[in-house]
């Protein structure tokens, strides 16, 4: 993949990803988010443009989000993270796993110190909302692409 293609298409996902987190404001902060843009995790499977794509516009996000510096740093590191592993998984069906583990696990944490929650409850919490988007919207979205990528990627 040549540079101008690689950095059009993390443009592209970064923008989409804050349009998205943003837009739907709501849903996307909080102990029990669930973050449409988190379906867009499975794209590292398909391009390594995604992974500082993702990364950008989880930070974009999080600078409007309300919980500060915290998930600022902690947010997107949690993001880069799982776009980092899931880029490198072989088997579709895994591809939306280190999303939900790394948020539930990251934004869990983070959560019980800025929101004063038990642990497990914030824990818990982010994990079935990244289960949501990870897997109910974005396994289908990667099924979808994958049938597509000669057209897309």
């Amino acid at each position: 993949m040549n540079k101008t293609r690689f950095m059009t298409q993390a443009a592209i996902i970064a923008s989409i990803y804050a349009a998205l987190t943003i837009a739907l404001m709501p849903y996307s902060y909080g102990i029990m988010q669930v973050r449409i843009s988190e379906a867009l995790t499975i794209l590292p499977f398909l391009t390594p443009a995604a992974i500082p794509g993702l990364f950008i516009g989880c930070i974009v996000a999080n600078i409007v989000g309300g919980y500060g510096i915290w998930d600022i740093v902690l947010g997107s590191s949690a993001t880069l993270i799982a776009a980092f592993l899931s880029s490198k998984i072989k088997k579709k069906i895994w591809v939306p796993l280190p999303p939900v583990i790394s948020n539930a696990l990251i934004i869990g944490v983070m959560l019980h110190y800025v929101l004063e929650l038990p642990l497990l409850y914030c824990i818990g919490w982010v994990g079935l909302g990244q289960l949501i988007a990870c897997y109910g919207l974005g396994y289908p979205l990667l099924r979808y692409l994958e049938k597509i990528k000669h057209k897309v990627f």
